[in-house]
């Protein structure tokens, strides 16, 4: 396998999956969060700096195959101008004459944009079709979008000599750019970006070389959604920490009263079940013992403390409670290994985001006293940036999705297409 730091890109044109679906202001589309542009930027330098062209592909939104201004990378291009110090030249059409032009008359140095791939349906291989439609008509229409997708990614690989996926955020999908554009080119003239590395680093330390004790914290909605996650983790933590919405399957599985609080009641024998096996692992499971409760999600609710088991009926359980946060910090605070995913409550909501900041900022003293830590998920992530802590834990994960599917031990579609 082929890495990009070995590899020199001098008289070469490099197409590069990045990860610019960033958002945007409504009204000006300016970029309101540089992140994952800014993510890129190592690969891209390295490419300019020995010498070669660098010609970016990314995806923005969910445009289904229809070109939309709204969803047009041409509203990333200041932005990027300014973070890279240099101008970026703009295909307005990913796969038709201005890319094949400009990707042409490249020179050493430059930087080509691409317009957003999902502009074409060809990009992720599925086709629109209407609610009432036969079983043989919709294999007609996948197999004439997969004759199209292979002439696609054959134009996307044409523009030039090497392949780097540096979009880790689309790694666990088998789209065009990601998995299928990669076996268009020799095993040496493919490989991950400097971002994608990283990301696989962080994840890899977590996984395979894990100081004791290793603390997981499982936030967000649903426990159908951690599940294979939860699973894969428990033979190798010592601690795992719960939070956020899915508390209350596992406290209604218990015999507790959740009043209106989010559950999945078909869950209940799977959330006894997790315990169960956590307990077989000689793992600590961690639930909240108290709850701040509202009497509708709205961020002006009336608001309430109770034990997590005792909600009130029309009451509903929006965040964790002061002693919750004081046991679950401290467990944190002990850790040596840290990964978090989801929040502890409805953070984006003033009154319910106390019990997501303590936890933020927990995992920050451990990690400044020695401790590893792995933040993924949008909604972690943003809780960190909101807190300014980005530069206060060891790794903050570009990829939610890709990054749980990795830890549940998942072949990531675009990670394979280069290792193979």
């Amino acid at each position: 396998m082929q890495t990009i730091d070995k590899f020199n890109f001098k008289g070469k044109k490099a197409i590069v999956r990045v990860d610019f679906n960033v958002p945007l202001d409504k009204k000006t589309f300016e970029v309101t969060d540089d992140t994952r542009i800014r993510g890129a930027l190592p690969t891209i330098k390295k490419i300019l700096k020995d010498g070669g062209s660098a010609i970016l592909m990314s995806h923005l939104g969910r445009p289904d195959g229809v070109p939309q201004d709204k969803y047009s990378l041409k509203h990333v291009l200041s932005a990027l101008q300014k973070l890279l110090g240099t101008s970026v030249k703009f295909a307005d059409d990913c796969a038709g004459e201005s890319a094949r032009t400009l990707a042409a008359e490249l020179k050493a140095g430059e930087v080509l944009l691409l317009e957003n791939l999902r502009f074409y349906l060809e990009e992720e291989g599925k086709p629109k079709l209407p609610e009432t439609v036969t079983d043989e008509e919709k294999k007609t229409a996948k197999d004439a979008l997969k004759k199209k997708q292979k002439e696609f990614t054959a134009k996307l690989a044409s523009y030039a000599d090497c392949y780097v996926n540096d979009a880790f955020g689309t790694a666990h999908r088998a789209h065009a750019s990601t998995a299928l554009v990669a076996d268009l080119f020799s095993d040496e003239n493919k490989m991950f970006g400097f971002l994608i590395v990283a990301e696989l680093d962080a994840m890899d330390k977590v996984l395979k070389a894990a100081k004791k004790p290793f603390t997981a914290i499982m936030g967000g909605a649903k426990v159908s959604d951690k599940i294979l996650v939860i699973e894969n983790l428990l033979p190798r933590i010592d601690n795992l920490i719960i939070g956020g919405g899915m508390t209350y399957t596992f406290i209604k599985a218990q015999g507790g009263k959740i009043g209106n609080s989010l559950c999945e009641v078909d869950k209940l024998d799977l959330a006894l079940s997790l315990l169960e096996k956590a307990k077989a692992n000689n793992v600590m499971v961690y639930l909240p013992v108290d709850a701040v409760n509202a009497d509708k999600f709205d961020a002006e609710a009336a608001t309430g403390k109770t034990r997590i088991d005792q909600t009130p009926d029309g009451w509903m359980g929006l965040d964790i409670g002061d002693e919750t946060i004081k046991i679950f910090s401290d467990v944190i605070k002990n850790s040596k290994t840290i990964l978090w995913n989801g929040p502890m409550g409805v953070f984006e909501m003033p009154k319910f985001a106390a019990g997501t900041t303590a936890i933020a900022r927990a995992i920050a003293d451990a990690t400044e006293k020695g401790a590893f830590s792995l933040i993924g998920g949008g909604d972690s992530v943003a809780a960190i940036n909101k807190n300014k802590l980005a530069d206060k834990v060891s790794y903050v994960s570009t990829g939610g999705g890709a990054m749980l599917e990795y830890i549940e031990g998942k072949e990531l579609p675009g990670i394979k297409a280069i290792r193979k």
